[in-house]
């Protein structure tokens, strides 16, 4: 959200005095979330309107390993894992489904799209960073976007041997953040999202106006 416009990261997430409408699309993704957690991890059966999604999900399920579902996971700044919600966390994130086996792990990321076109794989990489962290066994991650409604999977894979590589990527946004809190500048940024689908109303850019 930070990218895609300062400003509007400053209202939802720093000052919080904007709140976003429930959306259909959003809480139709809650909810098979929700079921999809509850069938995989806990064998729970799936409501009828999921059981579409069955024969994916069955497929998760036979992956051999210890699986965890919405499985948090923090870091220090140090680089040492935490917990989610420890008072020293300073990077931290949510695996939807986390499959570890020996020295190798899966991370899938559910999506209800209709369509993986646009598909952005960065949280993979994102969660496979704290997967080397918080499991220093595993050696690999393959991740996956699985668009249940779509039935695609977009996948990646990642390396413990280049995660520098990977921080060294991600260290200049996080410091672009952390100096937003430090100078209270949080420049509007136009986007795709200022024609309808921004909450920040009193924005100059907002197609809303």
């Amino acid at each position: 959200m930070f990218q895609q416009c300062p400003q509007k990261y400053y209202r939802l997430r720093v000052v919080k005095d904007i709140v976003e409408p429930p959306q259909k699309h959003l809480l139709y993704g809650t909810e098979v979330h929700k079921a999809a957690e509850e069938y995989v991890c806990a064998g729970i059966d799936l409501p009828a309107p999921y059981q579409q999604f069955k024969a994916h999900l069955d497929r998760l399920k036979e992956l051999p390993g210890d699986k965890y579902c919405e499985y948090e996971m923090g870091l220090t700044k140090e680089f040492q894992p935490c917990k989610f919600s420890d008072p020293n966390v300073w990077f931290r994130g949510i695996a939807d489904l986390l499959v570890v086996n020996g020295d190798k792990a899966r991370i899938v990321d559910y999506k209800t799209g209709r369509s993986s076109e646009y598909a952005d794989v960065k949280q993979l990489e994102l969660l496979s960073m704290l997967v080397f962290k918080h499991f220093p066994q595993v050696t690999s991650v393959k991740g996956g976007l699985l668009f249940l409604v779509a039935a695609d999977l977009v996948g990646a894979e990642y390396e413990a041997n280049n995660q520098d590589r990977s921080w060294q990527k991600w260290l200049p946004e996080i410091t672009r953040l952390e100096k937003a809190y430090e100078t209270d500048m949080w420049n509007p940024k136009p986007n795709f999202t200022c024609r309808k689908f921004c909450a920040v109303l009193d924005c100059e850019h907002n197609g809303k106006n």
